[in-house]
């Protein structure tokens, strides 16, 4: 199988140093199912091209296959390994390219860190889901895509397309974002791997991804499929990309795609009953079994129940249902508009959503976000295209690191402070430090907390614990009114209450929101149940 990376740029030659391997030589490496060679079919100052091809060995692989590949018996060694891009190739790139992956190049340091125009062929590449995947995969990650679907037999065009296609990507992108990008997808799109896929693999998913994948539109495809559809390790690395947004609710039990077409025999794609094994479960489908078609999907954890629909189910007159996390900021949005807020803080903004939406309100003359974590604040600024925002709009934000359960006089001077999805990741004896650094030393005249009701994780089927596995805890709305109560009583707030989400008549909304303004002069935005501060008093789980 083969892999070419060519570059337009002067001279073109550096892209030998981009990936530290010589353009005068053939290198080759060993892998337990064959032989991986690097070598340049041109290389010149104009156009420097770099080939990757990697020599599979079917009795090699069939020694080392992983437990996921079917044992069927001429299949172990008549099949389309050794020609055509798959996990074999990518575990060859990975290992071969591992420092120019990691971004780094001593000689060139300036041309690892930016974009360089690039250009990537793959002549035969196993696509479940066809051209159109491929698009949808590479597009929104700065390429412009070719995909041209491979027949079946060009002598005989009535038997139609096979399901591998040639594939070139063209773009100015990062050579090591660009292997990270092929090291990740090209598994995705074969929808299968040669070896036993472990919790390990969650990490591998999250490094290479980590500056691209948890904005992408196709991110739950990607994940599920890399991770082999187990539900438990796709959940494990939702948590984790949740780490760096708000979105973990939408992706607890993400549905199975339905682009994918059935698995021919003697495949190794997984089979239905790895699928349907259950949250926990990340056994392997018997060997020799037959795939079977997908389960119907189940509808998406965190997406609100009762609202009318089914998400994609193309019913006619449905109404789609909302992403919890839009609920969510569209409450704390409107809250904030209620209040009459001109300057806004979000302590614990991740990546940035909720800052985004304040800068597009004119009426905020001044917006913060503030994160103890460096790597969410990378992506903020991504999201947020700070290297290209105007100068207008770049003067009203700030975002800077900063831990919540330390006095920061940057907190301090905001009509409001949002607190959304965070108190909870908070280990209960620092609670004490954040309530005196946000309601004593900051003292905003508002500040709004959502945080996640307890009672309603009955609704979410797959949920086996608490929704992320950071969280230190998960509130019920009785324990939610009494901590709020409490607050009050210690730095002279009052507080309202107001569900995020379908209010469920036995357990609640999935999310609940209070409202804190300073004093009896404070306006909390009405609309919602008031407690002064004793805990007694607007309690209840009503």
């Amino acid at each position: 199988m083969l892999l070419t990376i060519s570059t337009t740029l002067r001279p073109a030659t550096d892209l030998g140093f981009l990936l530290h391997k010589h353009p005068d030589r053939i290198q080759e490496f060993a892998q337990s199912y064959g032989v991986a060679r690097v070598f340049y079919p041109e290389a010149g100052e104009e156009r420097c091209t770099a080939a990757l091809l990697l020599d599979v060995d079917p009795i090699g692989l069939a020694r080392s296959r992983g437990r996921s590949t079917p044992d069927h018996a001429l299949g172990q060694y008549v099949n389309d390994r050794p020609y055509a891009a798959s996990s074999l190739l990518a575990v060859a790139l990975a290992e071969v390219f591992r420092t120019a992956r990691a971004g780094h190049c001593r000689s060139r340091p300036e041309l690892a860190a930016g974009p360089i125009p690039l250009e990537i062929t793959l002549p035969v590449l196993p696509c479940g889901g066809g051209p159109d995947l491929a698009h949808r995969l590479f597009e929104p990650l700065g390429w412009a895509v070719g995909a041209d679907a491979v027949p079946l037999d060009e002598g005989f065009p009535e038997w139609g397309d096979s399901r591998y296609v040639r594939l070139s990507l063209r773009g100015e992108v990062r050579l090591a974002d660009a292997l990270n990008h092929l090291y990740v997808l090209l598994p995705v799109l074969d929808d299968s791997k040669h070896y036993w896929v472990a919790s390990d693999e969650v990490d591998k998913l999250i490094r290479a991804g980590e500056s691209w994948l948890a904005g992408h539109p196709e991110r739950s495809l990607i994940t599920r499929r890399y991770l082999g559809r187990s539900r438990a390790l796709t959940r494990a690395a939702f948590a984790r990309l949740a780490e760096l947004g708000d979105d973990v609710e939408e992706d607890l039990d993400p549905p199975v795609e339905e682009d994918s077409p059935m698995p021919a025999a003697g495949s190794e794609a997984v089979s239905a009953s790895r699928i349907a094994s259950g949250p926990e479960s990340t056994a392997e489908p018997v060997p020799g079994s037959v795939p079977e078609p997908a389960p119907v999907p189940e509808p998406v954890s965190g997406l609100e129940p009762g609202s009318g629909a089914v998400s994609g189910s193309g019913q006619a007159g449905e109404v789609p249902r909302r992403p919890l996390n839009v609920l969510r900021r569209e409450a704390v949005l409107g809250a904030l508009e209620e209040l009459g807020a001109r300057t806004v803080i979000d302590l614990g903004c991740g990546s940035g959503q909720l800052v985004g939406e304040l800068l597009g309100r004119p009426g905020l003359t001044k917006v913060a976000g503030a994160d103890v974590s460096a790597r969410a604040l990378a992506l903020a600024a991504r999201r947020l295209r700070l290297d290209r925002m105007p100068d207008r709009r770049r003067e009203r934000l700030e975002l800077f690191q900063g831990a919540l359960t330390y006095t920061d006089e940057r907190f301090a001077g905001y009509d409001a402070a949002v607190l959304m999805e965070v108190v909870e990741h908070v280990d209960p004896p620092r609670l004490g430090a954040l309530e005196r650094v946000v309601f004593g030393a900051a003292r905003p005249g508002n500040v709004i907390v959502t945080t996640p009701n307890a009672e309603y994780n009955v609704r979410y089927e797959f949920l086996d614990g608490m929704r992320h596995p950071d969280h230190r805890f998960e509130w019920t709305r009785a324990e939610f009114r009494a901590w709020a109560a409490r607050v009050c009583d210690e730095y002279g707030y009052r507080v309202a209450f107001r569900p995020v989400g379908d209010d469920d008549p036995r357990v609640g909304p999935p999310t609940q929101m209070a409202l804190f303004a300073v004093g009896d002069g404070g306006d909390t935005g009405g609309g919602g149940e008031e407690t002064r501060g004793a805990a007694g008093e607007g309690g209840g789980n009503g």
